[in-house]
């Protein structure tokens, strides 16, 4: 079994606390999608999307897409469990983290993609044409993180993880979420005091040095 990832990327690092959290560690191998080797002949024979993060397994199948590698992980390793150890306790996990990943993830790549000159022909990942920026996407995804840090913040208010009160997979993809919006300059409000109290928990673990 080898994991390619790249762990500068937020998907890979999503996977990589994961792993932490479970205490499994998985050989890696780097695909640098900064000098664009995700488009090589031999990494598109084994994720042919073009992205990162992808398992591979000892028989040759290849698990692409970060929750599902995280589910088989799970599967193979149970404690703690991540995805919740009860109906109402997987339900609720899988719901946050649907809401981090549309409210909060998809538009902090948004104004990542479409902002830095390091992603000039880049607006998509996985494209080897290309796909122009737009600027008019980052006002808009910096809007609507307003609005995500103020529903995270409510929710944790009421909780002391984001699903409930124990950690799972819902609080890995908020926290590196808001790790990848910083890196555009988007912070969470000051007035944000329930998810500035969580965040400052969360970044305490050490699954977090795996980022």
């Amino acid at each position: 079994m080898k994991l390619y990832d790249f762990k500068m990327a937020p998907n890979p690092q999503r996977v990589n606390m994961f792993l932490a959290e479970k205490g499994v560690e998985i050989p890696t191998v780097e695909i640098n999608t900064r000098e664009r080797a995700q488009f090589s002949e031999s990494y598109m024979a084994v994720n042919a999307v073009s992205q990162v993060p992808v398992l591979e397994l000892d028989d040759g199948t290849c698990i692409a897409e970060t929750m599902a590698i995280c589910r088989y992980i799970e599967e193979l390793h149970p404690e703690p469990p991540l995805f919740g150890s009860d109906a109402k306790e997987k339900a609720l996990i899988e719901m946050w983290s649907r809401r981090a990943e549309f409210m909060g993830y998809l538009n902090a790549a948004d104004m990542l993609r479409n902002s830095s000159p390091a992603f000039e022909d880049r607006g998509l990942p996985g494209v080897p044409g290309g796909v122009p920026q737009i600027a008019e996407l980052v006002e808009r995804g910096r809007n609507a993180m307003g609005r995500f840090f103020d529903h995270f913040d409510q929710r944790l208010g009421e909780t002391r993880f984001v699903a409930g009160d124990t950690f799972s997979v819902a609080d890995i993809t908020t926290f590196v979420t808001i790790r990848f919006a910083s890196r555009v300059e988007v912070e969470i409000p000051a007035a944000a005091n329930n998810l500035n109290r969580w965040y400052g928990e969360v970044d305490s673990r050490p699954s977090s040095a795996a980022l």
